[in-house]
């Protein structure tokens, strides 16, 4: 309850190596991995208890040991030996397992799982190069020596990758808390891994190495989980060129996996880099531990060209340059020298000494418009580099924002190099590097951004016809159809309050003239059939027909056209349309594609008929608020062109976010949906239409609880309830929101000393930022807080009346590993105590974790807490001592 569940794997108290023998691993090539492995114990200073064991020992000088158990075995043995030693480990009762090795079989390492499942321990491996702790001294892998000690952290699913790094990271004075060396088949994976990093207090940043995951919505979870508290950087392999012929929409013909993982991290709170490179680059910002900022890049130079090229490459990236105010610029000139210039840069010229990188430092530092600051050093003559590096790494200590250095040359500047990295100042040897590691910095301040967005999956605006749509998409697969026709397409949209070309089906000749008649010319005529991908081509779209002969000339052709290039096409008819009468409108589309690893995302971009041609998208996992809805439209390119635009007037935003929350709802509301586009949609000044659509719909498995389909649970607005409070008045029960992160402090600082120590066991005052951003903002897939908020008016001298929300109670659970239990928390505001609500509170709390299929809710609660102790009792729960701790009580109940 204090631990994580993965501490006995990663920080064992007591070790069981089995490596064979002495003589197998001089002589045996198979026993290579145990050599390294004994060969690293027998240099590190690990505290705990360590046994060496063969695993042909008899069983009677094993019986000390099975009764006793240990925290961690680990296994380096061939494959033949290393399935007899998990079984040993098993019944010497060890909580975890390492399998160090390569090249076992898929169903070796299945039986191996089975294995440690049956004896309920954890297990690292097989194919793992295991891992290394550096502040415990423990270096349980074979992927080199001991590093150095640091804060961050490196998760990775490649063996040869960690040990590349590891051997970059000494001699570039990287120190480390955590490294792990996955494998592919382990059954320890990379979400568990996230979440007790997450909780490290040694780890102050992570980087991840990723080739794959099995299980978006745990990953996605971890991740977030791992976000809020430090910050992530990914490396993700296996990047692929998008488009796929088979698709039966355009967005699934453009979107591609990798855009997709793009994605994912943005709304998962990381950055992603995107070489080896790269990776070194942030893992030396992250060491630095820097921590969240903008976009603007203040460049302090002496030589014109490299600071020419850095603002080259920050323009390239998306980088801002962070132009001092002019009461910066008035206080830095006179410390300059005379032909120093800071337009734009911050040129000190050649001959700059170290007191004017000084003087520019602090200036910058302290200016609003900068949120980091690269310095740029090239050797000169009559400039003691050292001294200059001297000077700014004194700075590093007063400046609370990002500081990077380029040192540009190599003999002259080694010196200088040497002392900017002591003091953890990441130093690059170019321009562009330099640059490129401060804008994954900024990437991370705006992921965060993204992280704190939990839109409901039902918006603000006017109710959709959910059982409608449902209904429709029923019977569509009650035909065993997958592909909706125009027709249904656009009663679909309809249904979501989407604005659709009024559009009726003809068939034939007649019924079109008589159809373009009343709706109006000109027309547009279009096939209706399930089995053609892209109207265009085959001919199956004519716009701007302009009368009843034309009608049916257009119509009679089409069909013998269609016929003619597709011929064993079904052909229903041929939709008829009125033209869209937007003079100045811009084409645009809005889809949807289902992700074989992260589910449903929304894609936005130019439309028409060359859509592929322009592949212009940007994407969005759902759910979508306002703010992600206008974020995912300003990427996209076609985003330039939506302001006023050669004589045309800006078109209505508003129109066109209120299009993307509607797709968002869609999304959320009907798993079915697989594959989606809304081409071309024509918006103005005026709003926006759906002219044409195409929908994608199957089969899908049925779920007690909602939303299953989506990498993101939306935010839970269906647990909103109102309560009667005793003695007057009421209060809601809400899901915690992001935005309740102030009430919830000051909920904490109004506690009597005595209420907080109850709750937190601890004598603090107030929450510190990680855990406030940790209580308020959650993932609401691992874990659920409900709040009680009382309405409150205050009524000022003048007589003016103001309401205002507060915040007076707290409830929540965190699941536990086993995935059937969760730990719950309870605290009440001092002046609401004896109204019920806790009482109220908890039984709340309960339904939520029977709903997502729980068992049972434990807690633990101080031996002299009697009215938290009289509480769990009077709701059925059980009361027994804690066995590890005697001030404590354990309270369990079944759901």
């Amino acid at each position: 309850m204090d631990q994580h569940f993965l501490t006995p794997l990663f920080a064992p108290a007591s070790i069981i190596v089995f490596a064979g023998t002495e003589e197998e691993r001089a002589n045996d090539p198979a026993f290579r991995d145990a050599a390294s492995l004994c060969e690293a114990f027998s240099l590190q200073d690990y505290k705990g208890k360590v046994f060496h064991l063969d695993v042909d020992t008899s069983e009677g000088s094993l019986s000390d040991l099975i009764h006793s158990g240990s925290d961690l075995a680990i296994i380096a043995l061939p494959p033949e030996e290393a399935l007899a030693a998990l079984e040993a480990a098993g019944r010497m009762r060890c909580r975890a397992a390492l399998v160090l090795s390569t090249g076992f079989p898929v169903e070796m390492a299945a039986e191996m799982r089975r294995v440690a499942r049956r004896s309920d321990m954890l297990l690292l491996g097989p194919n793992s190069r295991g891992f290394q702790r550096p502040n415990l001294g423990l270096n349980a892998g074979v992927v080199g020596p001991m590093a150095d000690k640091g804060p961050l952290a490196l998760v990775s699913q490649s063996g040869a990758l960690t040990a590349a790094l590891l051997d970059w990271a000494r001699p570039n004075h990287i120190g480390f808390s955590t490294i792990i060396s996955l494998g592919p088949h382990t059954s320890v994976d990379m979400a568990q891994t996230l979440d007790f990093l997450a909780s490290d207090p040694q780890t102050h940043s992570i980087v991840v190495y990723l080739e794959g995951i099995s299980d978006s919505r745990s990953f996605m979870s971890a991740l977030r989980a791992a976000s809020i508290a430090k910050p992530v950087v990914v490396l993700k392999a296996g990047r692929k060129r998008a488009g796929n012929v088979a698709a039966r929409t355009h967005s699934a013909a453009i979107v591609g996996s990798d855009e997709v993982f793009d994605a994912a991290l943005r709304r998962g709170g990381a950055v992603r880099i995107r070489s080896f490179t790269e990776l070194f680059s942030a893992a030396q910002c992250l060491a630095s531990r820097y921590r969240p900022v903008g976009n603007h890049l203040a460049i302090i130079t002496n030589g014109g060209g490299p600071g020419v090229l850095a603002a080259d490459r920050a323009n390239d990236i998306g980088l801002e340059m962070g132009q001092l105010s002019q009461e910066s610029i008035n206080a830095l000139l006179p410390q300059l020298l005379p032909n120093a210039s800071v337009v734009d840069l911050i040129d000190l010229s050649e001959e700059a000494q170290p007191e004017h990188y000084v003087a520019a430092l602090q200036v910058a530092a302290k200016d609003a418009n900068v949120d980091g600051i690269l310095t740029i050093h090239t050797p000169k003559r009559a400039v003691d580099m050292v001294a200059v590096a001297e000077a700014v790494a004194q700075e590093r200590s007063r400046i609370s924002k990002p500081l990077i250095s380029c040192l540009m040359g190599d003999t002259s500047v080694r010196g200088a190099r040497d002392v900017l990295r002591a003091v953890e100042i990441p130093t690059f040897r170019s321009p562009e590097a330099a640059v490129g590691a401060f804008s994954n910095i900024s990437s991370f301040y705006h992921n965060q951004r993204l992280l704190q967005q939990t839109p409901p999956p039902l918006s603000n605006m006017a109710k959709p016809d959910v059982e409608g749509a449902r209904l429709l998409l029923e019977g569509v697969l009650a035909e065993r159809r997958q592909i909706l026709t125009e027709m249904e397409s656009k009663a679909l949209l309809s249904a979501f309050h989407i604005p659709v070309t009024q559009t009726i089906l003809a068939r034939n000749a007649s019924e079109a003239m008589m159809l373009a008649a009343q709706l109006g010319f000109p027309v547009a005529l279009k096939i209706d059939s399930p089995d053609i991908t892209h109207k265009s081509d085959v001919n199956g779209v004519a716009l701007n027909v302009l009368n009843a002969i034309g009608v049916r000339d257009v119509y009679e052709e089409m069909i013998e056209s269609v016929r003619r290039k597709q011929p064993q096409a079904r052909i229903n008819g041929i939709t008829v349309q009125r033209m869209a009468s937007h003079v100045r409108g811009r084409e645009l589309y809005i889809g949807v594609v289902t992700d074989e690893a992260f589910g449903p995302v929304i894609a936005f971009g130019a439309g028409g008929t060359m859509i592929e041609l322009y592949s212009d998208r940007s994407m969005e996992l759902p759910p979508l608020n306002q703010f992600l809805a206008r974020h995912m439209m300003e990427r996209s390119r076609v985003s330039a062109t939506l302001g006023a635009w050669r004589g045309a007037n800006p078109v209505n935003h508003e129109a066109l976010e209120q299009i993307l929350l509607r797709v968002s709802e869609m999304v959320c509301e009907l798993p079915q949906l697989r594959e989606m586009d809304i081409n071309p949609i024509i918006v103005d000044e005026n709003g926006a239409v759906a002219v044409d659509a195409r929908i994608v719909v199957g089969n899908t498995l049925a779920t007690a609880r909602p939303y299953q389909h989506l990498s993101i649970l939306p935010y839970p607005a269906h647990f909103r309830q109102e309560w009667p409070l005793r003695g007057g008045g009421h209060y809601t029960i809400r899901a915690i929101h992001p935005d309740d992160g102030q009430m919830l402090q000051e909920l904490v600082r109004g506690l009597s000393p005595e209420s907080r120590y109850n709750r937190f066991v601890s004598a603090l005052t107030e929450l510190s930022p990680g855990m406030l951003a940790k209580f308020s903002l959650i993932d609401y897939d691992r874990e659920m807080a409900l709040v009680a908020v009382l309405e409150e008016r205050e009524i000022d001298e003048q007589g003016e009346v103001t309401e205002h929300e507060r915040l007076v109670g707290v409830v929540r659970y965190v699941t536990n590993p086993d995935s059937s239990s969760c730990e719950f928390s309870l605290l009440i505001a001092d002046d609401m105590s004896g109204k019920g609500m806790g009482s109220r509170m908890m039984r709340s709390i309960m339904d939520v974790a029977r709903d997502k299929g729980l068992r049972e809710i434990i807690g633990l609660v101080l031996t002299n807490n009697s009215n938290m102790l009289k509480l769990m009792r009077s709701l059925g729960f059980s009361v027994k001592p804690y066995p590890d701790d005697p001030d404590f009580r354990l309270v369990t109940y079944q759901l």
